[in-house]
């Protein structure tokens, strides 16, 4: 039995192989997604990442595809932002296979529309999840109504590597910086195909850490978020006096950085740095953050002339938010980097690039701790996972405890977010997990003190140990 509810999640497709994501299932979401997304444009390009399982699910998937009467343009292995380029470059809706950093029993499919536009439950997902979910009661593909095409659709293999690293060129040139050595961990995904191509050529001298494509991640998981997987980056950096580290997840569309020190830099600072630069390209624009980037990164927005729009965690609500506000740049605190000229897309590779432009750049030589400086004002928790077996009642306790008082304010974007702008400046976040019974805290404070305190005493609350308040 074919279980979509388990692998549809909210913005993308994601289960173990072949439990729960088969060629079976691959096949009946390929004629589901020709039907959803490719009815206008009579094509899909479709890439996959690295591991063991990707090559035969997105073949399965082309498969469908090609059933339905759609052609595919097969791109092969490429990132998840190289699939993007190329549904943008081709005006084409895509589909890209690949878990992320998770393990490497699962696997999963990134789709997209035309121009890289976004595709979640309510823009596209929840149809295609519907028609799958028949074709398989059915017993396996067969053509829908709505694409009564007589031929089947034809397969056209596409190598975009090169047309790929060229575009990304075009929007950060690194001609004339000065030399720069990055070390990069590719966590044996994505990144050790496509860094080759980018930073390859002009003044960056790549020192590689685990560029071998291998879809069992022998040396580490390819999740950056996780400080366990920085280690070796950031002992490589200090043994090699380099001048940053870049490290990237499995489909290499997030990217994380350590500066010359080891030391990580927050994803806040990252999107203040790229948003400061982009408004000096395009003076006046709005730059989108999440609710959980520090507030570091709307005031240096506003200071530099810009216009802040807080929003919704979330790929797709972000690159929606984009749209609506014509954004020229948009930051999250996971690593994801969205920019207008990528088709609002998220690429990691790009904020790198922007990233050592302004160190290679910049007139006084700093090095990046110091380049930085300026947009790293607060003390922040990171992210706190807290199991609980009621998500409504602990979060219901922590605004009993701390959603009134002098100064202080609450609202539910996106969870419930408790801000005390009065000195000492605190806020907190709390989220629900979307998969899990969990419940997620972000905490940022004027100083290290504040924020220590205002952690330990909302944790104390979610966990039913229950404290005074901050």
């Amino acid at each position: 039995m074919h279980d979509l509810d388990a692998i549809v999640k909210a913005y993308d497709i994601r289960g173990v192989v072949p439990d729960q994501l088969d060629d079976a299932t691959a096949a009946a979401l390929g004629v589901a997604a020709a039907e959803v997304l490719a009815h206008g444009s009579g094509a899909m390009v479709v890439g996959h990442d690295m591991r063991a399982s990707s090559p035969s699910l997105a073949d399965a998937f082309a498969a469908g595809v090609t059933a339905a009467g759609v052609d595919v343009v097969n791109a092969g292995l490429t990132s998840t932002d190289q699939l993007y380029y190329a549904s943008g470059a081709l005006d084409l809706p895509g589909a890209m296979f690949t878990a992320s950093h998770n393990p490497a029993r699962y696997n999963g499919i990134k789709l997209c529309r035309a121009g890289a536009a976004p595709v979640g439950q309510e823009t596209g997902l929840g149809e295609i999840k519907a028609s799958a979910e028949k074709s398989l009661a059915e017993g396996g593909p067969s053509r829908p109504a709505s694409l009564p095409n007589a031929r089947p659709g034809t397969v056209e293999h596409r190598d975009t590597l090169g047309d790929y690293a060229a575009h990304l060129h075009g929007l950060v040139d690194l001609t004339g910086i000065r030399p720069l050595t990055v070390v990069v961990d590719a966590g044996n995904g994505m990144a050790g195909h496509t860094v080759p191509a980018v930073l390859g050529t002009g003044g960056v001298t790549v020192v590689p850490l685990y560029f071998e494509l291998d879809g069992t991640f022998p040396n580490h998981e390819a999740n950056p978020i996780d400080p366990a997987t920085l280690v070796d980056l950031q002992a490589t950096v200090r043994e090699r006096g380099a001048d940053l580290g870049l490290a990237f997840d499995g489909d290499a569309d997030r990217c994380f950085v350590v500066d010359e020190r080891g030391a990580v830099v927050t994803p806040s600072a990252l999107t203040a740095l790229i948003a400061v630069r982009e408004l000096a390209r395009v003076p006046g624009s709005a730059i989108v953050h999440n609710l959980i980037t520090s507030r570091a990164v709307p005031e240096i927005v506003t200071e530099h002339g810009g216009t802040p729009v807080r929003t919704r965690v979330g790929h797709s609500l972000i690159k929606q938010t984009m749209a609506e506000t014509g954004a020229v740049f948009g930051g999250e605190h996971s690593g994801h980097f969205y920019f207008r000229d990528f088709w609002r897309a998220d690429s990691g590779m790009l904020a790198a690039l922007h990233t050592l432009a302004a160190l290679g750049a910049d007139p006084q030589r700093r090095p990046l701790s110091q380049l930085l400086q300026p947009y790293a004002r607060y003390a922040a928790s990171g992210e706190i996972n807290s199991t609980v077996d009621d998500a409504g009642a602990a979060t219901a306790r922590v605004e009993e405890s701390f959603g009134a008082g002098p100064g202080v304010s609450c609202d539910r974007l996106d969870g419930l977010t408790v801000e005390h702008a009065a000195a000492p400046m605190w806020w907190f976040n709390l989220r629900p997990s979307n998969t899990e019974p969990l419940l997620r805290l972000n905490v940022e404070a004027a100083d290290e003190a504040t924020m220590a305190r205002v952690r330990d005493d909302v944790l104390a609350t979610i966990r039913d140990r229950r404290k005074g308040h901050p």
